[in-house]
């Protein structure tokens, strides 16, 4: 017996507006992600009003116009992949890439033809793709004009595209997400929903509407999958965090309970189980959100459950009722208190592998569907040495501690289907915009100013997990 099973899909997980660059190539039009600038407030710069790109294009700098150059260069990095011993590697389409504005009637064939290319060549050395349809690369133009995701037509849109990407690619993807961690939008709604929400009471009816227009959006994409590639498999996506009383003060307690209940399962209970739970209803009321539901809203959302459940992970969250400033976890980007028991990253992330054991077993424990780890891994600089080798042995160890405690989850009974840490190359932060904030087990040389070769190098930990995808995790 093997502590994982026979099949695991070790890889690695990108996105394509982190690594491909070429943002106007190939008749490609403009999406979130072009209009965010470097720097560490990109996300507050482009969620201020009148915030105009054409205006402000040469006073920032925009990291991923040109990223890695994944465009160019998919062959190098898909053959480094291969080396690696890859089963699966999760890639994103850009919606832009296929739909320009995103309200076409017809797609673009220069972008299906580019993911033919890249399809093709990871078939070639026998990788999965495992395929996120939106990660947060939604077209400017349905922001502008339809105001993103409050707008039941970018339903339509989003299906159109939907279903063009699962018939052209039926014979090359069996395993696709939907809506990268669609619960992102409850913290970042510039891009998990496509706007910003300007006042504090301004957030509660448009976020949801547009939280209900995506449901109906993710339910239409899995009808589809299942009728055009029958034996396909489509999960949701999700950002999971376990949260953690900060002590046994009951009303700490309860307070953790719904934040958990909050971030952690209102999506997931929408796209598992096919319903809005009790808990959400409660808040609706509280706050005066009524929803438009269109008739067979509801039933479509029952029917048309996703398979799996993917989701990623990169800390715990420990909480409180009552917090003061001096007590909040300024690294951890779903808030929460520092947790005294755990170290953080340089980026202010506390590392916590046992919760990742937690988050599985919740997970299971709720859903009873196969889970699938599609993000996970230690965002670091790394020090390049003067015979070129860059030593991650930090790296290693956070990545080590994970997979460990995936093994004791799975001796638990909780079903998992695969792993794939984040930014398996050097990409662009989504966060910050930063270069230096790296991810890889491949090297990219290109720095936050933008200089550098592009040139690609392997690090430690690239050997080190090459040897973990050999042994199917038995020597770590």
């Amino acid at each position: 017996m093997t502590r994982f099973p026979e099949g695991f899909l070790w890889g690695g997980a990108t996105a394509a507006n982190q690594l491909e660059g070429g943002f106007h190539e190939g008749n490609k039009g403009l999406n979130i992600a072009d209009v965010l600038p470097g720097g560490k407030e990109r996300l507050k710069i482009l969620a201020t009003p009148g915030f105009d790109f054409e205006i402000h294009e040469n006073k920032y700098t925009y990291p991923n116009h040109e990223a890695i150059d994944f465009y160019h260069r998919y062959k190098e990095d898909i053959a480094l992949f291969a080396e690696m011993g890859f089963k699966t590697f999760r890639l994103s389409i850009a919606w832009t890439r296929i739909f320009p504005n995103g309200d076409e009637l017809e797609p673009n064939e220069e972008g299906l033809a580019f993911y033919d290319r890249v399809l093709d060549e990871l078939h070639k050395y026998g990788i999965e793709p495992l395929v996120t349809i939106s990660h947060y690369e939604m077209p400017v133009y349905l922001v502008e004009n339809y105001g993103g995701w409050r707008s039941r037509e970018v339903v339509t849109f989003f299906e159109r595209y939907a279903r063009t990407i699962l018939t052209r690619y039926k014979d090359k993807v069996k395993y696709w997400l939907t809506f990268n961690e669609i619960n992102s939008g409850l913290h970042m709604p510039i891009m998990g929903l496509g706007f910003a929400i300007q006042k504090e009471e301004d957030k509660y009816q448009p976020t949801f509407q547009a939280y209900h227009h995506q449901f109906v959006a993710s339910a239409l994409a899995v009808k589809a999958c299942h009728e055009i590639i029958p034996d396909a498999q489509i999960g949701c996506m999700l950002i999971y965090a376990p949260t953690y009383s900060y002590d046994c003060n009951p009303e700490n307690v309860m307070n953790a309970l719904q934040e958990s209940r909050f971030f952690n399962n209102f999506c997931g209970d929408v796209q598992v189980r096919g319903e809005y739970p009790a808990f959400i209803k409660r808040y609706f009321k509280e706050h005066n959100i009524n929803l438009e539901i269109q008739p067979g809203d509801l039933e479509l959302l029952k029917q048309h459950p996703v398979d799996f459940i993917s989701f990623s992970y990169y800390m715990s969250r420990t909480d409180k009722k009552v917090k003061s400033p001096e007590e909040q976890g300024e690294g951890n980007i779903i808030g929460g208190v520092k947790n005294p028991f755990l170290k953080a990253s340089e980026w202010g992330w506390e590392i916590d592998p046992i919760g990742l054991r937690v988050s599985l077993n919740e997970l299971y424990d709720r859903y009873r569907k196969p889970l699938f780890i599609v993000e996970n891994g230690l965002g670091a600089k790394d020090v390049v040495e003067a015979d070129g080798s860059i030593n991650d042995d930090y790296r290693i160890q956070y990545l080590r501690d994970h997979i460990e405690q995936m093994a004791e989850a799975i001796e638990d009974g909780v079903e998992l289907m695969g792993y794939t840490p984040w930014g398996c190359i050097d990409l662009v932060s989504a966060s910050t915009g930063e270069m230096s904030k790296r991810y890889g087990f491949i090297y990219v040389d290109k720095h936050d100013d933008g200089s550098g070769t592009l040139e690609r190098s392997r690090k430690k930990s690239f050997y080190w997990y090459k040897n973990v995808i050999a042994t199917n995790g038995e020597e770590l």
